[in-house]
């Protein structure tokens, strides 16, 4: 996960997030969770920063969308208590989506400041950016 590709992922989140009027924060990190890159909207939410990052934390740790931990993590599910867990950094509601390469988990992007579809969608705009670096590059 480079720096110009995060970049240009947050970017089409960002973008997206302006098209369907939210305000958001929209973060990237690499394979150890660890944060790429950062944009946060001006009048965008305060706790986007904290939520972005870690719904893509969340997204490289368990290697699946946060959007699909919820029903997981409820009481009865296989991963009951997941968010007590972690020192409170899994989030485990729609926003974070894990980028794969070759098998792997190479990053993820997290989204937060809208409602939890919204930032589902603006998530998916960055990643589209991702599968589409991937598609050119697999091009002759």
């Amino acid at each position: 996960m480079t720096l110009a590709l995060a970049a240009r992922m947050t970017q089409a989140a960002v973008d997206r997030a302006a098209e369907i009027g939210a305000l958001v924060s929209a973060a990237v990190v690499d394979q150890g969770g660890h944060l790429v890159h950062f944009q946060r909207m001006d009048k965008a939410e305060i706790a986007g920063p904290t939520l972005a990052v870690d719904k893509a934390y969340t997204a490289v740790a368990h290697r699946i969308e946060t959007a699909e931990l919820g029903p997981l993590t409820q009481p009865g599910g296989d991963l009951w208590g997941l968010p007590a867990n972690g020192g409170g950094r899994y989030v485990v509601f729609g926003g974070g989506i894990p980028c794969w390469h070759d098998g792997l988990v190479v990053g993820a992007v997290g989204v937060s400041g809208g409602t939890a579809a919204e930032d589902v969608e603006c998530a998916r705009a960055g990643h589209a950016v991702y599968e589409s670096f991937l598609s050119d590059q697999s091009a002759p």
